[in-house]
């Protein structure tokens, strides 16, 4: 019987995943990642539940390395880092596979909604799961190479699905509601998890375009472009971020000025296609993890960079986000959003 580790969160997705391997015939190592937080026992039961092979692993320290210092580091240079999109490929599947390879499986699986297929060349791309709920998105960063030992067992079906399966195994989570949140913020609030690290920047000023201060603003990192809500300036019409200046330790607000862009520059580009982009193409474009793309043309820079010049312009592409391509269902790779610009400017 073909092994394969599950990342089992105690999760509604992940736990579907492990009965749908076990159907196919599978059997299903189950591994709890361990983030220094604890919270394995959702897990541990669901695992008791399916009859798994079950353990932990503490992936603190790789997790602090590669994700949470970078987000700190993002955040304090006036960026909105996006950090599952970082996890996945330097902690999660590495985690994984790790212990996969200890254990003599040739494949991991996690309860993503993403699907495998095969492109043109015999080699393994990443394609779209199951709208709504489709998270290519967060998996466009994953090296090409790891595709092929990973599966995902979600890949062809819709969260209700999923619930109505786990509803009728009895699964003790059928109903557990979706986690939307950052894991190792259990409460939410990212700007208080920066201060207790230290650094953050102090109170500034609120400016327009041309730098007339119209108020005060707790800390640049309590912002995003194109936030509206929570700046407590008071305005004749609605305002928003539209730039952050660390420099100055500035926010910029306007009435929606500047918020849209029709070019926006990339860097570290990951490619999951046949080839690197060596030509202009046309492509979709997501900008934010949502179900919205738009239509693009994609111009490579000669730092390796990628310029978006889209069809329509974009409200608020916000550096340290991540755009991906796609070519119909296929992910062709992605790119760190850098800022608006043009195609002769260096990322």
């Amino acid at each position: 019987m073909e092994k394969v580790v599950l990342g089992l969160s105690g999760g509604v997705d992940s736990s579907v995943a492990a009965l749908r391997l076990k159907e196919a015939g599978y059997e299903v190592l189950a591994l709890y990642l361990d983030i220094g937080l604890g919270g394995e026992e959702a897990a541990a039961e669901t695992a008791r539940q399916l009859g798994l092979d079950f353990a932990v692993e503490c992936v603190a320290e790789e997790l602090e390395a590669q994700v949470c210092r970078p987000f700190y580091q993002d955040y304090l240079a006036g960026r909105t880092p996006i950090p599952c999109a970082r996890c996945n490929p330097t902690v999660k599947f590495p985690a994984l596979l790790r212990y996969a390879q200890r254990r003599g499986a040739r494949y991991v699986a996690t309860g993503h909604y993403a699907r495998i297929g095969t492109g043109t060349d015999g080699q393994p791309i990443l394609l779209r799961g199951m709208e709504p709920n489709d998270q290519s998105y967060m998996l466009a960063r994953l090296p090409r190479p790891l595709l092929s030992h990973i599966l995902f067992p979600l890949g062809d079906v819709a969260k209700t699905v999923t619930r109505e399966q786990a509803a009728g195994e009895g699964l003790h989570n059928a109903q557990r509601p979706d986690s939307m949140d950052i894991c190792f913020v259990p409460d939410q609030d990212y700007a208080a998890w920066l201060d207790r690290r230290g650094g953050t920047p102090p109170p500034g000023n609120f400016v327009d375009a041309a730098g007339n201060v119209l108020g005060k603003h707790k800390g640049y990192h309590h912002y995003t472009i194109g936030q509206r809500r929570g700046l407590g300036v008071s305005s004749t019409g609605r305002l928003f971020v539209s730039a952050i200046r660390p420099e100055r330790n500035e926010v910029v607000l306007s009435h929606g000025e500047g918020l849209h862009a029709d070019r926006v520059v990339c860097s570290q580009l990951n490619w999951l296609a046949e080839g690197a982009l060596d030509a202009p193409r046309a492509a979709q474009v997501r900008l934010r993890h949502s179900r919205h793309s738009q239509q693009a043309t994609l111009i490579p820079l000669e730092n390796g960079g990628v310029e978006l010049q889209l069809d329509r312009p974009a409200r608020a592409p916000t550096p340290g986000q991540l755009a991906v391509f796609y070519h119909g269902e296929q992910v062709l790779g992605s790119g760190w959003i850098e800022r608006q610009g043009d195609a002769d400017s260096s990322c």
